[in-house]
């Protein structure tokens, strides 16, 4: 029998623990499939006395990770502790220097070092496998380097956080606050005690940047994104979209443009028919347009102890056959170097809803603004009478430049008959 391909596993937590037993699990097919046995031999982790719910018997324990890079008798590592910095980003830059494969799921390490580490993959002539960086067990990076890889790809976007679709799906269909389904998300486990990493567009924005990188043949680029996360979306307007035959989904997306590229992970209102409105819950979905194939669209699970490691085996089976790619898809030097395009550049259409006081004139005052901010109105919806009182309505735009938008959103909000700051979602015909 071929020699086994021999793991060290860096972070026993679901993940890790994850891997593990689907390697056990299910051995006889991944032996099958990777030509060789794959097999778990050392592992590290902050308390050697927990029960992860698989048996550890037999294995080499090193209460430092960084060991794993050098230990004698291992293959490749697998780095699925998280975190851009620190022992995770040690292990990986240790163990690609000395020529060891990796294996992560670590989306913030790849989002904010990944030039200099396809420098280092390239320097050692290593492999760097991160298809559980993003969207858990969806193929999304397999698709888009390879499967996808005769195509020019003109717009990625996706539904990339677990946690916010898991919370708007919530507020919609029960009619529920903001506070009250985040509570429900970290009573349920959906989210973290400090759920701040993926209600305020930071996780999503990590997955969105591999993924405009890939797509575009570009350089990662984490600085280039524009951020912004669910705190603000209210149940109104989740209800008032409704109205309007859309939804509301935290997405990011990436698109080619002709002066460069755009990404932006931030709220928008999607079509009821659009294929990323259906996507319900914790799931994940992630779509690409091609010149070639057109429209590709992946949903499912995004986290999660299986799905992720399903990804994390999946690359290891890679591994064990000696196939591998290009971290980015092409080598370093030939990475298209085209400009990140700025937020205030942006062209779409927009939702607002404004808290006015019901009385003479109003409307002829909010649209002299948005006239003087050479915004033409496409609809406008008013529910409810209350004179004297705050009334919401609400306008949705043509197509206008975001920078004529903020110029508006600022006026609008000075005027003495609007009573709290306008809600601005973007509309994107995905």
């Amino acid at each position: 029998m071929t020699s086994p391909l021999k793991l060290g596993v860096a972070g026993l937590g679901t993940v890790g623990a994850g891997v593990v037993s689907l390697l056990r699990a299910n051995a006889d097919l991944i032996t099958a499939r990777a030509g060789r046995p794959i097999e778990v031999v050392a592992v590290s982790a902050r308390d050697r006395g927990r029960d992860r719910g698989v048996s550890l018997d037999g294995l080499a324990w090193h209460d430092d990770p960084l060991a794993l890079a050098t230990a004698p008798g291992l293959d490749a590592v697998v780095e699925v502790m998280g975190s851009s910095e620190g022992p995770a980003r040690a292990l990986v830059e240790a163990s690609l220097a000395a020529g060891r494969p990796v294996v992560t799921a670590n989306k913030a390490l790849l989002a904010t070092h990944g030039v200099a580490l396809a420098r280092l993959v390239e320097k050692t002539g290593t492999t760097l496998a991160y298809e559980a960086a993003v969207a858990g067990g969806i193929p999304a990076i397999k698709a888009l380097r390879e499967g996808l890889a005769a195509n020019r790809i003109t717009r990625v976007a996706g539904i990339l956080n677990g946690t916010c679709n898991y919370i708007l799906t919530e507020m919609r269909q029960k009619g529920l606050p903001f506070a009250e389904v985040l509570k429900t998300a970290q009573d349920l486990g959906y989210a973290e005690a400090d759920p701040s990493f993926d209600i305020d567009g930071v996780d999503a924005a990590h997955k969105l940047a591999i993924l405009a990188a890939l797509a575009f043949g570009r350089p990662v680029d984490l600085e280039a994104l524009h951020i912004e996360g669910i705190r603000h979306v209210s149940a109104l307007d989740i209800a008032l979209a409704g109205e309007l035959g859309y939804r509301i989904k935290l997405l990011g997306i990436a698109s080619q443009e002709a002066g460069g590229v755009t990404a932006r992970v931030h709220p928008c209102m999607v079509p009821e028919a659009s294929p990323l409105a259906a996507v319900e819950g914790v799931f994940n979905a992630v779509l690409a347009e091609g010149d070639a194939v057109g429209r590709v669209v992946l949903q499912g699970r995004g986290a999660g102890a299986g799905p992720t490691a399903s990804a994390v085996v999946a690359d290891l089976i890679d591994l064990a056959r000696g196939r591998a790619a290009p971290l980015w898809g092409a080598a370093s030097e030939t990475l298209d170097a085209s400009p990140a395009l700025p937020m205030a550049a942006h062209r779409g259409a927009y939702y607002l809803r404004l808290m006015v006081l019901d009385q003479p004139g109003v409307i002829a005052d909010v649209t002299a603004v948005l006239r003087d901010a050479r915004i033409s109105l496409e609809s406008m919806l008013q529910r409810g009478r209350a004179p004297g009182e705050a009334v919401p309505v609400v306008l949705v735009t043509h197509e206008c430049e975001e920078a004529q938008m903020r110029q508006a959103l600022t006026r609008l909000a000075s005027l003495p008959t609007v009573v709290e700051p306008p809600a601005m979602i973007r509309i994107e015909a995905l």
